[in-house]
């Protein structure tokens, strides 16, 4: 039976690394944060600020499965710091390319993680 793959980047350098490549991938108004997970050390933590008036903030969990592979979890929409219903086609839509930016960031940072 063979070895699982495992990730071989501690959580620290990981929030790193995606704390200089996320920006890349997103668009360029608007803003992110990476934090670690402190709940789980093979995730971080994703705060997206979407630019313009609508004022709209996505959390994110991203947790590493192996050293290759990522599930992308919404955690949160707020606007204006309260919840919103994220069931809405224009929410759902902003919700499916940053989920696609995420896997971008990932893909970014394989040599990385798939050390």
């Amino acid at each position: 039976m063979s070895k699982r793959d495992e990730l071989s980047i501690n959580q620290h350098e990981l929030t790193q690394a995606w704390q200089r490549t996320l920006p890349d991938v997103i668009q360029q108004t608007d803003r992110a944060e990476v934090k670690a997970d402190e709940a789980d050390p093979k995730s971080v933590r994703i705060t997206i600020h979407s630019a313009g008036h609508q004022m709209y903030s996505f959390d994110f969990k991203v947790t590493y499965v192996d050293s290759r592979e990522i599930r992308t979890t919404l955690v949160d929409v707020e606007k204006d710091g309260k919840s919103v219903d994220e069931r809405t086609d224009s929410i759902q839509q902003l919700v499916e390319d940053y989920t696609r930016h995420i896997h971008e960031c990932a893909q970014a940072l394989h040599e990385l993680t798939h050390a």
